[in-house]
């Protein structure tokens, strides 16, 4: 006698406990890839980006995505996200870690989904200050050079 639920199509709970694995895999890889590399590589890449290696492992943890509402603040700013990175890259790097640690996350997609012109967000936001600086810059893609 079987112990499954006669309900549960076993080619469904197979399929979920794929997708789990998929979405468990792609969120841990990127840690993992960190684990795979000796301590002095970590060190490495932690010194070239001017972090301490703990901070480099937290940034890791969050993934690439981490920092999308940085470049969704942006874009309501009209700053030119490849044309910081380019004219300003540590600047830019800096920006997208201090986003990706911020523990205002939610607040920040709550407020760039119902009112992204809406000052709020200069309140709590970790990265207001250079944002704003950026923003008081002519930039050449908004022609104002």
């Amino acid at each position: 006698m079987s112990n499954l639920n006669p309900r549960v199509n076993p080619g469904q709970m197979i399929n979920e406990i794929r997708l789990w694995w998929r979405n468990w895999r792609g969120a841990n890889s990127r840690l993992s890839e960190l684990v795979c590399c000796g301590e002095y590589e970590v060190e490495r890449m932690a010194h070239d980006l001017g972090m301490p290696v703990s901070e480099l492992r937290k940034v890791a943890e969050h993934g690439p995505e981490a920092a999308d509402l940085l470049v969704r603040r942006m874009v309501v700013l009209n700053l030119d996200r490849n044309e910081v990175a380019a004219t300003a890259p540590s600047t830019f790097q800096d920006l997208q870690r201090v986003c990706t640690m911020c523990e205002s996350h939610k607040q920040c997609a709550r407020d760039l989904r119902h009112d992204p012109a809406d000052g709020a967000w200069e309140d709590y936001c970790p990265n207001a200050a250079m944002l704003k600086l950026l923003d008081a810059l002519p930039w050449a893609a908004r022609r104002e050079w």
